[in-house]
């Protein structure tokens, strides 16, 4: 049997119905559970880099970057992006993918990060995928990059990722997207790697089960950690990329943290700390997108894994 992400990964606890029903009375997760997760997603998403293979060493091999992929990187949600490709494929309906978006743009709007919310977001996330082959998902994941992805990257973003590369510096992804698409965007760009959301395969098949927490917020740092202390990276000599103020872990644990089209508080804290600032959007798209962007972007994250959960309940 083989899986990604650690050996014990397939034995992590699924709560039953009984206790989901149980909490949402309640209103409560607890918190140290919800932390051994995020935990959990970091180690998985670390151990499951993809890292560029160098036969004699990177000339400055404990530097690095680290950059977030949806507004950072790319234009929109990249999961949103592969979401619209698995549909044209009939992966699932239209009206899944609406109604999911429209939740979960409700929940980051009001700005509120509700346990019981996050709770369903990893028991729904991934479950699309459930039964079909990591092979497959791969192989799609490349086309619709193809399709849809490629054109949305953002120069500005591209040029800074290349800086580190042309000093020596190996470049890592880190998002909440599925490791297979972030795997697809890092090779493309031509990165040393990415870290994303690991989802369990058993025999090379997608259970609908995530190894840990979606790779959000605590647990990116988490990962970083975890890869910085595995390829001896001095994170004070480490840059890192974001738009959005859910980051801020991951921000602060470099030496040159840097914002990229950020939301209105990621701005507001970047400007307070003397963080560099980067925006590659025009004028007043560029103010009126900075207040929602977390928002917009959350939304597109959560709303392909709710998707199936919805379309469960309605059948």
């Amino acid at each position: 049997m083989t899986g990604a992400g650690p050996p014990y990964a397939a034995d992590v606890d699924q709560p039953s119905r009984g206790d989901r029903v149980d909490r949402r009375r309640h209103d409560v997760v607890p918190a140290v559970r919800l932390r051994a997760r995020s935990v959990l997603a970091g180690e998985a998403a670390a151990a499951a880099a993809e890292v560029e293979a160098w036969l004699s060493g990177p000339p400055d091999p404990s530097a690095a970057a680290f950059f977030d992929v949806d507004n950072t990187v790319m234009q929109g949600a990249s999961i949103f992006h592969l979401a619209r490709g698995l549909h044209r494929r009939s992966f699932f309906t239209t009206r899944d993918i609406a109604r999911a978006a429209w939740d979960q743009a409700y929940f980051r709007i009001v700005g509120v990060e509700d346990p019981d919310a996050v709770m369903n977001a990893r028991e729904a996330a991934l479950a699309f995928i459930a039964g079909h082959r990591v092979e497959e998902i791969e192989s799609l994941g490349e086309d619709i990059f193809d399709e849809a992805m490629a054109q949305r990257i953002w120069p500005g973003t591209r040029a800074l990722a290349q800086l580190h590369l042309d000093q020596g510096q190996r470049v890592w992804l880190v998002t909440a997207a599925p490791i297979e698409i972030a795997r697809t965007i890092a090779s493309r760009l031509g990165l040393s790697g990415a870290m994303g959301t690991v989802a369990e395969h058993v025999d090379g098949v997608y259970t609908g089960r995530l190894v840990g927490e979606l790779l959000h917020g605590p647990a990116k740092a988490i990962a970083v950690e975890a890869l910085a202390a595995r390829e001896g990276l001095d994170l004070a000599r480490c840059a890192a990329y974001s738009d959005s103020y859910n980051d801020l872990p991951m921000l602060g644990l470099v030496g040159d943290p840097c914002a990229i089209n950020p939301d209105g508080r990621l701005r507001q804290h970047a400007r307070q700390q003397g963080w560099r600032i980067r925006d590659y959007r025009s004028g007043r798209r560029a103010a009126r997108v900075g207040l929602v962007a977390a928002a917009a972007t959350g939304a597109a994250v959560g709303s392909v894994a709710a998707a199936i959960s919805l379309r469960r309940k309605s059948d």
